[in-house]
């Protein structure tokens, strides 16, 4: 289970300085950037109950006091990341293909990828759940230990076509992102998110019980709003 989250964290009194993001990911309109890169994801069902219930989602948050100041991303691109890929705005020793140098063309590395994971066979299907909404999304759990063994256990297996381990491989956190922050919290309403947001999870877990997922696929973004699949990758 993930860390619960704080909505202190986003206060702009613990922010001195602006979210690492804005610039390079999304503008100070909530316009998102090119940013190119690959990725394996879940995406989220098309016409499920779960897709419904997210678009549900995606408006209350917007209608929070301060969601105007936040980033939402496409409905159409809700998804979990399984493992993060390549990205342009990351090119570092640990989070890029170790047989390839740093300045490689991304649609090269994307080529380089696809072929090392058309053979690739994953340890299984997994169910995930909502661990618990935050201001930027769901913070996702396995549906079972079976399932949250089984989701770790993909990322092992793609560290090694991707040929690299991330810092924060064994920690990461499952989630599907709607939103990101433009401007910090004012102090004055974490409050009132950190009670929002105990509702929205109690609520949101009631009506998505496991959270409807598609089968694991390598894809490719040039931005946040959209991630078309290369490939589908087999073992699910």
């Amino acid at each position: 289970m993930p860390e619960p989250f704080d909505p202190e964290i986003l206060a702009a009194s613990a922010n001195p300085r602006p979210n690492r993001f804005l610039g390079t990911r999304f503008d100070e309109g909530g316009t998102f950037l090119p940013e190119a890169g690959n990725t394996v994801v879940r995406h989220v069902v098309p016409g499920s109950a779960t897709q419904a219930a997210l678009a549900d989602l995606r408006e209350r948050l917007r209608g929070l006091p301060w969601g105007h100041r936040f980033a939402f991303t496409a409905p159409e691109s809700l998804h979990m990341t399984v493992f993060e890929g390549a990205i342009e705005t990351r090119r570092l020793p640990g989070y890029w293909p170790g047989t390839l140098p740093l300045d490689a063309p991304m649609d090269a590395v994307t080529d380089h990828l696809a072929a090392r994971l058309e053979d690739f066979a994953g340890p299984g299907r997994f169910d995930m759940t909502i661990a618990e909404v935050t201001p930027f999304g769901l913070a996702l759990t396995g549906a079972t230990d079976a399932d949250e063994a089984t989701a770790r256990a993909w990322r092992d297996a793609l560290a090694g076509p991707f040929g690299y381990r991330s810092p924060n491989h064994d920690a990461y956190s499952f989630h599907v992102t709607l939103a990101y922050i433009i401007d910090w919290l004012p102090d004055e309403l974490v409050p009132l998110y950190r009670r929002a947001l105990a509702e929205l999870t109690e609520e949101f877990r009631a009506r998505i019980p496991v959270v409807e997922l598609g089968p694991p696929a390598f894809c490719t973004f040039a931005d946040m709003n959209g991630f078309p699949p290369v490939l589908t990758l087999s073992g699910a």
